[in-house]
C-alpha cells in the first residue's frame, strides 16, 4: 500500500515539474514576443532620444537660465520670458505668425479641389499631378530665389502686370511693409498644395466605389455625393492635413530667412524667426529658446484645438 502511495506522488511530482516547465517555456516566450517590438524599435528610439526628446529636455531647462556656452547655466525663473514681454519686436512676430494661419484654409480648400480634379481618368493628368508636386522637391533657398527675383520690381510680376495695364508703377512686394508678409504667404501657399493634394488623393481613392454609385443609383446628385460620401470619408485626412498645415504655418521660417530676412522693418518676424535671430544672429540663447518654447506651446494648443473642433465630427 505504502508502495502505491510513494508512486502516486512521484508521479504527481513529476506532472507538477512538468507543468511548471511549461508554465516557465510559456512566460518565456510570451516575454520574448512583448520585447521583441522594441528590440526592433530601439535604434530609432536611441537616435530619437539623442536627437529630438534630450534636445527639447535641455532646451526647455536652458529657456530659464542665463546661459552664454561659456560659463554653466544660472537658474533665473521666468527672466527671459519677462524679456520677451518687454520686446515689441516679439509680439509683431507672434502676430504674424498668427496672421500666418490665414494659409490653412486656403491651402486645405485649394489642395482638396486640386485632389478632385485630378482623381479623373483624363489624357496627361500623371503630368499634371507632377507639376504641381514639383514644389514640393524643390529646395527651398531655390524656390526663395526664385519666387524673390519675381517679386522684384522689374521682375516677371510687375512685368505682367504693368504689360496688363492692372498698375502703373511697380509694386515692392518684398519692400512694401504692408505686402511683404502676404507676399512671402503667397510662397508658402504655393508650395504647400501639391503635398496636400498627394494626401487628398491617396484618401479618394481610398472611398470604395460601390458607395458612390449606391448613392447615384439612388438619385443623389454629384454635389450630394461630395458631401455626404466623400468629405465623412476623408474626414481623417482633413484632420491629419489641417493639423501639419498649422503647425507648418505657425513654425515657418525657411521662406523669411531667405526672402526677407524679417524685414522690411521687422514686418515678416514670425515666432520661430525671431528665436533664429536672437539665438544665430544676438547669440542670446536663452532668449531665443525660451521665444522656441513660447512657440511650441502655441503649436501644442492649437494641435488640440484642430482635434477639438475637426475630431469628433468622423466618430
Amino acid at each position: 500500500m505504502s508502495s502505491r502511495v510513494a508512486d502516486v506522488d512521484a508521479a504527481a511530482g513529476g506532472s507538477n515539474q512538468a507543468a511548471s516547465a511549461f508554465g516557465n517555456r510559456a512566460s518565456r516566450a510570451r516575454l520574448r514576443q512583448a520585447l521583441s517590438p522594441w528590440l526592433f524599435l530601439a535604434p530609432a528610439l536611441l537616435l530619437l532620444g539623442l536627437f529630438a526628446f534630450w534636445p527639447v529636455l535641455w532646451g526647455s531647462f536652458l529657456a530659464f537660465t542665463e546661459y552664454d556656452f561659456l560659463t554653466p547655466p544660472r537658474w533665473v525663473g521666468l527672466a527671459n520670458f519677462e524679456d520677451l514681454l518687454d520686446d515689441p519686436v516679439f509680439f509683431i512676430s507672434m502676430k504674424n505668425s498668427l496672421l500666418y494661419l490665414l494659409i490653412v484654409p486656403a491651402i486645405q480648400l485649394g489642395a482638396i479641389v486640386l485632389a478632385v480634379l485630378v482623381n479623373n481618368a483624363l489624357p496627361g493628368i500623371r503630368a499634371f499631378r507632377a507639376a504641381f508636386y514639383m514644389p514640393v522637391v524643390t529646395s527651398v533657398s531655390v524656390v526663395g530665389i526664385m519666387w524673390g527675383w519675381m517679386y522684384n520690381e522689374q521682375g516677371l510680376i510687375n512685368a505682367v502686370l504693368q504689360w496688363l495695364h492692372l498698375i502703373n508703377d511697380p509694386i515692392g512686394w518684398l519692400s512694401d511693409d504692408r505686402l511683404a508678409l502676404f507676399s512671402v504667404m503667397l510662397v508658402t501657399l504655393w508650395r504647400g498644395l501639391g503635398w496636400y493634394m498627394v494626401l487628398y488623393l491617396a484618401a479618394l481613392q481610398a472611398i470604395p466605389k460601390d458607395l458612390e454609385e449606391a448613392a447615384g443609383l439612388d438619385g443623389a446628385t454629384r454635389w450630394q455625393r461630395f458631401w455626404q460620401i466623400t468629405i465623412p470619408m476623408i474626414m481623417p485626412t482633413i484632420l491629419l492635413c489641417t493639423v501639419l498645415s498649422t503647425l507648418s504655418a505657425i513654425k515657418v521660417l525657411e521662406e523669411v530667412l531667405i526672402m526677407t530676412r524679417g524685414g522690411p522693418v521687422s514686418s515678416t518676424y514670425t515666432g520661430l524667426y525671431y528665436a533664429y535671430d536672437q539665438g544665430i544672429r544676438a547669440f542670446n540663447f536663452p532668449r531665443a529658446l525660451a521665444a522656441s518654447l513660447v512657440v511650441s506651446v502655441f503649436c501644442l494648443a492649437l494641435a488640440w484645438l484642430n482635434f477639438r473642433l475637426i475630431r469628433p465630427r468622423h466618430r
